[in-house]
């Protein structure tokens, strides 16, 4: 139960932050003044995505998530911060489980009273989202069916009168999730980051999403007997003042977004002034790679980069939202099974991580080592044999400016 006295009239749930922090202040500002009367939540990947995660390291989120959210439902981007003890405490998933025990990973369940209601908050995460994590934060652990991890914790909390699911699933596993579970009130969706926003009706269940990248959230209810849900933005105009519980939060964002103003250099002709192709850019960084590190070939997914709007110049901060994730690049064994079938093995890699570039493209019959990402590598291909000395943004970084040709680090 909540204990510190607000009172409580609906909820409001943010999702996929991802550390977007450039225009914190409204987002800071409006939930702090939502909080006296809403039960504030967020249905995770809060953390990794931009250059206040790569420079602060999860200060600036836990901060965020310590002073103004009440219930954390755990993402695959940020998942060991869901374990330090503070963030342990507000985090709930219902399917989150020790491999060998069975024992939840965290609780099951929060409850609230919001207007005169019992309320109990629960989460999960999807199957995909959680074999995204990378292999090394999640051994010992899995994931088990959701709706058998649902139904049991609503069959062991009679005391409960209405019942709202944060998951970090996607809005379509959501929406098939709300069809096979009557018992929800409201869903609040998360992971995918699409245009579907909703509020849609499925049965008696309502599933909303926030908008992702700290530009929106959802809002849900009470209504008579039922519930009301809807979504919107955050003010887009900066507040007149800042609320001095925030102050060392502000600052410090402030500071970190000095340092990503730094500029880096000229931006190449090819990728000035439009939105960064993903796939353009991975093709002529592949065919790069595989020459300059001598690799037999280079495998990369589009979605280890991000999308950014560039200008003249690239800033740190703008080559740390392209490729937010601090990748290594590595060299990698294809797994023995896969060397007589690799259609199938980049089948499933697109499956699991979205398209991908090669080079050559496509690959060759026989090959048994590549040239990838430390996270493919670990987490898809039976791990790395040894690392390329190079960092996917510093390869990035080469290819933007138009810099010396791409070399193993510390050589030009």
């Amino acid at each position: 139960m909540t204990t510190d006295g607000r009172n409580l009239r609906q909820i409001v749930a943010t999702t996929d932050v991802h550390s977007a922090f450039d225009n914190a202040a409204p987002f800071l500002t409006h939930l702090h003044s939502l909080r006296p009367t809403s039960l504030i939540v967020d249905c995770g990947d809060f953390f990794e995505g931009s250059g206040y995660y790569r420079l602060a390291r999860g200060t600036i989120e836990r901060g965020i998530l310590l002073r103004l959210y009440d219930v954390l439902a755990p993402g695959n981007h940020g998942w060991p911060h869901y374990f330090e003890p503070d963030l342990h405490r507000r985090t709930v998933c219902a399917n989150a489980v020790d491999a060998n025990t069975g024992d939840a990973l965290f609780r099951r369940l929060y409850i609230a009273d919001i207007d005169g209601r019992r309320v109990g908050v629960t989460a999960v995460i999807g199957w995909q989202a959680f074999h995204s994590i990378p292999a090394a934060q999640r051994v010992g652990q899995c994931v088990t069916d959701p709706l058998q991890s649902l139904r049991e914790v609503i069959l062991a909390h009679h005391e409960v009168d209405s019942w709202v699911l944060l998951s970090h699933s996607g809005f379509d596993e959501d929406r098939k999730l709300a069809a096979t579970c009557p018992f929800l009130d409201v869903v609040f969706a998360g992971h995918c980051h699409s245009d579907q926003y909703g509020p849609v009706r499925v049965d008696g269940t309502l599933v909303a999403k926030g908008r992702e990248l700290a530009d929106g959230y959802a809002i849900a209810t009470p209504v008579g007997t039922g519930w009301g849900a809807g979504t919107t933005s955050f003010p887009n105009r900066a507040p007149s003042r800042f609320p001095m519980e925030l102050a060392d939060l502000c600052s410090l964002i402030e500071n970190v977004k000095q340092q990503l103003a730094a500029v880096l250099g000229p931006i190449s002709p090819a990728y000035r002034h439009q939105p960064l192709d993903r796939r353009s850019l991975l093709v002529e960084l592949t065919a790069r790679l595989r020459t300059a590190l001598g690799a037999d070939a280079v495998i990369l997914n589009e979605t280890a980069l991000r999308a950014v709007p560039l200008c003249d110049t690239l800033t740190q901060g703008d080559l740390l939202s392209i490729e937010p994730f601090a990748n290594q690049l590595v060299h990698a064994h294809v797994p023995e099974p896969a060397r007589s079938g690799l259609r199938g093995l980049l089948s499933g890699l697109t499956a699991q991580t979205g398209p991908l570039v090669t080079a050559p493209d496509p690959l060759p019959d026989a090959i048994t080592t590549v040239l990838t990402t430390d996270y493919l590598a670990d987490t898809y291909l039976g791990g790395r044999t040894y690392e390329a000395g190079l960092r996917l943004d510093q390869a990035v970084q080469h290819i933007l400016i138009i810099t010396a040709p791409v070399t193993a680090e510390g050589s030009s």
